[in-house]
């Protein structure tokens, strides 16, 4: 216990005792208690010469950033897809056989794919001998066929290099509106193969693109017809009409028979959705709607099949 007494007078401090050094307090209170001295002219200096503003051209700043960023970037590879079934596969191959990557088969489709195994060898590519479980997950399909490949997808064409390298004559495209299902892309494809169709035309907003699943329906039409991408509806028609393509609408009622109706020697063939059918606007612009006749036991065709019977009528006019 400390019997120090405090120091007698009105405050409790009265300030160390000569040759101590002084509290912490008290320094604080004197710094406090001291005048601002006045701002010194000679401190601050002469007034600094305003700079004239710089100008900077924002264009030239982000192309500047581009070409930095693409000198530290490394090129993005193609990205990878996974096509299954057997022709669907062997077909790639004898198409474009520079865009394989891997390959995962079974055992028993070795002998079936001695060339492409060689192939893989020779530009030491990748191929795997699997189970079928392997296969279905790789494929996410139980029906692969016994093989899956991984290829650079097909590029996709645009109208004009289309147009311009087609060859003059009678031809056949196919302008599909609002068909999403890739099982009646895979046998539209297949059908547009057998009866030579010369594009597949796809409106710049549609989702459709060949999937692994569309390509084995097509058993190897996919390899076979370009897969073209529009850009506006309207531009395209006018394309197309200069090119001299005639539109034509498929409906279910309201239009001609399509046995005994002429079709175009450059018929645009413009296919629906079951459910919505052919955008009305496309329908009105079309020169000539034909419709398939039936009995009328069921409403209409399933689009591959429909697409399958207009494609066939316009051959047979062709050849007769």
């Amino acid at each position: 216990m400390n019997d120090r007494k405090p120091p007698s007078g009105d405050s409790p401090y009265r300030g160390p005792s000569p040759g101590r050094p002084r509290d912490k307090r008290e320094r604080e209170r004197d710094r406090q208690a001291r005048p601002e001295p006045p701002p010194s002219a000679e401190r601050r200096g002469p007034p600094r010469e305003r700079q004239p503003e710089r100008h900077r051209d924002h264009a030239q700043d982000e192309a500047d950033a581009d070409q930095l960023r693409g000198a530290f970037e490394a090129p993005r590879p193609p990205r990878e897809q996974r096509l299954h079934g057997l022709n669907a596969c062997l077909a790639m191959f004898a198409r474009r056989p520079q865009d394989l990557r891997k390959v995962w088969l079974l055992e028993s489709r070795i002998h079936a794919l001695n060339a492409v195994l060689a192939h893989c060898v020779k530009h030491r590519l990748g191929y795997t001998v699997v189970a079928d479980e392997d296969l279905q997950k790789l494929s996410a399909s139980a029906h692969h066929e016994g093989v899956v490949f991984g290829t650079v997808p097909a590029a996709e064409g645009n109208l004009s290099d289309w147009l311009r390298d087609l060859k003059p004559g009678p031809q056949l495209a196919i302008w599909l509106d609002g068909v999403g299902n890739p099982h009646n892309l895979g046998a539209i494809l297949r059908s547009a193969a057998h009866f030579g169709v010369a594009g597949l035309l796809l409106p710049k907003e549609s989702p459709l693109a060949l999937s692994g699943a569309a390509a084995r329906v097509a058993e190897g039409g996919a390899e076979q017809v370009p897969m073209v991408r529009m850009g506006r509806a309207d531009n395209g028609l006018a394309q197309l009409n200069s090119a001299g393509f005639v539109a034509v609408a498929t409906v279910v009622r309201g239009g001609q028979p399509l046995y005994g109706t002429a079709l175009p020697e450059r018929l645009l063939l413009v296919m629906g959705a079951e459910q919505a059918g052919i955008d009305p606007a496309l329908a009105q612009a079309a020169g000539l709607r034909v419709a398939i006749p039936g009995t009328g036991a069921v409403e209409s065709l399933n689009v591959a099949a429909a697409t399958a019977v207009f494609l066939g009528e316009w051959w047979r006019q062709r050849r007769a």
